[in-house]
């Protein structure tokens, strides 16, 4: 086991694996930039190090700064978060070559399948369920029209170097496709450092499915089931649960054995998200593949029981699954999550300010995880979640009232955020019916979203 583990993230991320590692009783090591001083999840480590400016690419994104703070305090490994540099292959390899080791998966791993036509090349290799998609577009405009006449319209044209939602553009014919492929490359250039993008078939009214796995350096790989993380604005996760509704559970089950089988033949070694489409003929696709952990691992956690943060740092140690996870997960209950965003509620964009309340809902069935206290400043500089709200009820009638219920005793002010809005989305009828999909925040509140 590690003697010290560096925590290359900050807030509610860095406070979530702080939490695992003095679990397991390891030393641990926390960083932070100026707009971070005096953080809450500082006091969860035993030695904390000053990296930068608040913009990220001074501080969080600066590779050779962590890599500092790496040797300096004598971290044996160094658990990069999510997000940051949690699927960046040059930046796990630096810490593999300043003698430590990546809690994740290997460099090999995050560079394949960080590039979305190669993951999808990988993928179909070894018999994952595709949609149809295309390769790189060149830039030639009639290859580029062919490429999409051969898969059919529409079609979403998708940056290849990276997600998140940037760049992701529909097309419905010609007329809008080399348009969407202009602006796609421009986001792409802008938030991934390349400009390539890509076509995959659009499927209408779908539903986002992930499936959890979890691999180990033995040739090991299982799944943890599936989580839907439909509820989306901007392609961006608002509410996930775990069972996905309405998914008949030996359906479920069967594309979560497929893919762990698949994680095997591959010999994929720690822990990854398989990210899939459901369309509306019950037709399961491949999306793409995150190769960290999530920020909605929470719910998948609460409905097995297993902590993901600690069965991630052990087989990054070098245990096996057989000995990390011993017996057949199951799922018990069920689980949703609430992302809390320092957001307007009208249209979920970000307002940033000083949190001069911030109290959040505690009791049985109720997990919080946040980074912040109250008095702290939510700063423009990084992503505006400033809390997960996670619940688990013995049914999902039962689990979605408790979050109601939990949501409306959350007090903030200060600044506006999106409980509001979450809370009318869970109340509405789609919702609670289980008839989510990815344009459900745009059916409930009647706005392009």
């Amino acid at each position: 086991m590690f003697n010290k583990v560096l925590v290359a993230n900050r807030g509610a991320v860095a406070a979530r694996v702080l939490r695992a590692l003095n679990a397991m009783k390891i030393p641990a090591v926390a960083v932070y930039s100026e707009a971070d001083a005096g953080a809450p999840y500082l006091a969860l480590a035993s030695e904390t190090y000053a990296i930068g400016a608040a913009p990220a690419r001074e501080s969080y994104l600066n590779q050779e700064l962590i890599v500092d703070v790496l040797r300096r305090s004598k971290a044996d490994g160094l658990h990069p978060g999510y997000g940051f540099l949690s699927e960046n292959s040059a930046f796990a390899q630096k810490v593999i070559d300043a003698g430590s080791h990546f809690i994740g998966p290997s460099p090999k791993w995050i560079d394949a399948m960080g590039h979305k036509t190669r993951a999808r090349d990988i993928a179909a290799q070894y018999g994952m369920p595709m949609s149809q998609g295309s390769g790189v577009l060149p830039d030639d405009n009639d290859a580029i029209l062919a490429a999409a006449r051969k898969i059919g319209f529409p079609v979403l044209v998708k940056p290849a170097g990276g997600g998140g939602g940037i760049g992701m553009l529909p097309a419905k014919d010609e007329s809008e496709l080399l348009g969407a492929v202009e602006r796609s490359r421009s986001m792409a250039s802008r938030g991934f450092g390349t400009a390539e993008v890509y076509l995959e078939k659009l499927i209408e009214r779908p539903r986002h499915v992930e499936f959890q796995v979890l691999g180990d350096a033995h040739g090991g790989a299982m799944h943890l089931f599936e989580r839907d993380c439909s509820t989306q604005r901007r392609n961006q996760k608002v509410i996930e649960e775990a069972p996905g509704p309405l998914i008949p559970r030996d359906k479920a089950v069967a594309v979560a054995d497929q893919i762990a089988g698949i994680m095997r033949s591959m010999g994929y070694d720690n822990i990854g998200t398989v990210e899939m489409l459901l369309g509306a003929d019950g037709t399961f696709s491949f999306l793409e593949m995150n190769t960290r952990l999530q920020v909605e691992h929470g719910v998948t956690e609460e409905v097995t029981g297993v902590d993901l943060v600690r069965a991630q740092i052990r087989s990054a140690a070098g245990e096996k699954l057989a000995d990390i996870l011993p017996g057949k997960p199951e799922i018990r209950g069920h689980a949703i999550q609430a992302r809390v965003y320092a957001e307007d509620p009208k249209n979920f964009f970000p307002s940033p300010g000083k949190l001069t309340v911030f109290r959040p809902p505690s009791g049985e069935g109720i997990r919080v995880d946040t980074g912040y206290a109250e008095g702290r400043d939510v700063t423009p500089h990084y992503d505006p979640m400033i809390a997960k709200v996670i619940v688990r009820g013995a049914t999902r009638e039962a689990a979605i009232d408790q979050l109601i219920t939990a949501l409306e005793a959350f007090e903030i002010q200060g600044l506006k955020n999106n409980i509001p809005a979450v809370i009318n989305i869970l109340r509405s009828e789609p919702f609670r019916a289980g008839r989510v999909h990815t344009g459900i925040i745009s059916e409930v509140t009647g706005k392009k979203i």
